[in-house]
């Protein structure tokens, strides 16, 4: 795998990354400090892919960035519904008089996410954890932190234009075909330009970190893990060479390569869950396996989620059995060979 890009974009500049594509970054308030947005030539303006997080500074960057791009944002593409790449898409809108193009099942789940506080979605978030072990003093401290969501998100679009699998957009002269994931989120778009050798991956893959695939309370059964290495396999087809634009990290090239090394990532932590599980374990209890270190609130919602895709996709592959304790805590502990399937 290689990164052909030696330097980053200042903040609120675009960097030309390749013939007709600028390469933004806008800061997040995470530990992930940024997030990827990519400018596509479209005639005499400019087609946007994701849009930030709400914050403030970013609201600036953006005001400098649209009075020097020299042409209109004439369309915005989101690749899903995560507040750092929907946040301020109903601004820029507004904005820009641009419209917002992303697939229903992005659009559903963020208005879903949106407005959960309304519908008490946060008191049910805590109970999934509960049910998985997680202690009271780490659930108080998530039922007292900060919505990250309405926090990145100050507004949703009211009107969209959906994006399915396969759809074919004409920008600047060249084709684009809408490629849906799964397991990241509901129905996460990626771009791929044939003609360029470009694949605007979105979060699906990203060039050094792993990307979360998590189990909500919505769907506490699910084998979010299935399905986003299904995604990934769908990818292999694709050319190797293409340049690969991520959501976050460098651009990249050398598809296949990291293709393998997220398979293998998954694959590792599989083995090791299942190593762990020798004696009943919920998923609170291995979180030291799979992470080792300290997390903070915002990390914990993600690595409670991961926890949950990693042990439902081992069961669901009668590699471990589930009980629930006179405790309501669901464990899992490895089955015998013989009763493996």
């Amino acid at each position: 795998m290689s990164q052909p890009n030696p330097s980053l974009p200042a903040p609120g500049t675009a960097l030309p990354v390749a013939e007709g594509i600028r390469w933004i970054r806008m800061p997040l308030p995470f530990a992930l400090n940024h997030v990827n947005l990519w400018l596509i030539e479209d005639g005499p303006g400019w087609t946007l892919v994701d849009t930030g997080y709400g914050l403030p500074a970013t609201l600036d960057l953006w005001e400098g960035l649209l009075a020097s791009l020299g042409g209109p944002v004439t369309r915005i593409l989101v690749t899903h519904g995560h507040p750092d790449h929907v946040g301020l898409a109903a601004w820029l809108q507004a904005r820009t008089g641009a419209p917002i193009h992303l697939t229903l099942g992005e659009y559903f789940g963020a208005q879903f996410f949106w407005r959960g506080l309304e519908r008490g979605w946060k008191q049910e978030a805590l109970e999934h954890f509960r049910r998985h072990g997680l202690d009271e003093d780490a659930l108080e401290a998530l039922r007292t932190s900060p919505d990250t969501y309405r926090a990145g998100v100050p507004e949703l679009p009211r009107t969209f234009e959906r994006l399915v699998e396969g759809d074919r957009l004409e920008i600047g002269g060249r084709t684009w075909s809408v490629l849906v994931g799964h397991g990241h989120s509901p129905e996460h778009a990626s771009f791929l330009c044939e003609a360029a050798g470009i694949l605007i991956s979105g979060d699906m893959v990203l060039p050094t970190i792993t990307t979360n695939i998590s189990v909500s309370a919505l769907a506490p059964g699910e084998d979010a893990l299935a399905r986003y290495l299904a995604s990934l396999r769908r990818l292999r087809a694709l050319p190797d060479n293409l340049l690969v634009l991520p959501s976050h990290g460098r651009p990249f090239r050398g598809l296949h390569a990291r293709l393998d090394a997220l398979e293998a990532h998954h694959a590792e932590r599989l083995r090791l869950l299942e190593a762990a599980c020798l004696e009943p374990r919920s998923a609170a209890d291995i979180l030291e396996a799979l992470f080792g270190r300290a997390l903070d609130s915002h990390q914990m919602i993600f690595a409670m989620g991961e926890a949950i895709a990693h042990l439902n996709h081992l069961e669901q592959r009668h590699r471990l059995a589930r009980t629930l304790g006179g405790d309501g805590v669901l464990r899992f502990r490895a089955l015998p060979e013989g009763l493996q399937r």
